[in-house]
């Protein structure tokens, strides 16, 4: 009778998370990454030479999107954590109307990602991407990537980006669709990789049965650059 009892304590105690994880403080989810608008950015003048080393600028954002939901019910919205703790440089070279990124590499302190739940937070220290062991997720540029001429007249330029990803201590080299601008100051760029957990060696997170997420776990990023 005690075992039964303090099973049924602790399956209340989970639920009674769940409850509070979910309906007390529901989720609130922030929308995907997309590029400042043009009005937010200078415009590139004739004369500015791109050629040159940048580096992480005050903005550069990055984190996880997965899908939650709780026991029976249908996922309610997207669990989002993000961190500005990013650090990393980028080469790049002009010839005419050419602009190519080199090298680049980026290196992002996953375990200072925050989303609107501290209790979530916490958990996936120890599950999940379990942050707590690998700290920092890591990406270096395995392909030069070339911007067609438009890219030098402020356009917003669709490309794609190959490289070595690092996370949860697991290297892969994916290729993912990008977006980016340039302008006088300043170089951003927008993407995101979605993956199965098991990809990068990791197992989806749940809380006792009642928390879980689906499969699939987004990476998404916002990385701003400046001269250095």
């Amino acid at each position: 009778m005690l075992i039964a009892l303090a099973g049924s304590v602790v399956v209340f105690a989970v639920a009674a998370f769940a409850v509070i994880y979910f309906v007390i403080f529901p989720t609130s989810s922030p929308k995907p990454f997309a590029l400042t608008s043009p009005a937010a950015a200078a415009p590139v003048s004739a004369s500015t030479a791109f050629g040159g080393r940048w580096t992480i600028a005050t903005g550069s954002v990055a984190g996880y999107r997965v899908r939650e939901k709780l026991g029976f019910l249908p996922a309610e919205s997207d669990a989002v954590g993000r961190t500005s703790a990013i650090a990393g440089a980028a080469t790049v070279t002009q010839t005419g109307h050419a602009v190519t990124v080199k090298a680049a590499s980026f290196t992002v302190n996953v375990s200072d990602l925050k989303s609107n739940e501290s209790m979530r937070d916490e958990h996936i220290r120890t599950i999940g991407l379990q942050s707590a062991t690998y700290p920092t997720a890591t990406f270096v540029l395995s392909k030069p990537l070339t911007l067609p001429p438009a890219a030098l007249h402020g356009t917003v330029v669709h490309t794609s980006v190959t490289g070595v990803f690092n996370i949860h201590g697991t290297s892969k080299r994916e290729t993912l669709p990008l977006e980016m601008r340039l302008a006088n100051s300043a170089i951003e760029a927008v993407g995101s990789l979605t993956f199965p957990w098991g990809e990068f060696n990791m197992t989806a997170p749940s809380v006792g049965g009642f928390v879980s997420v689906t499969n699939q776990a987004t990476m998404e990023f916002d990385i701003r650059l400046q001269r250095a």
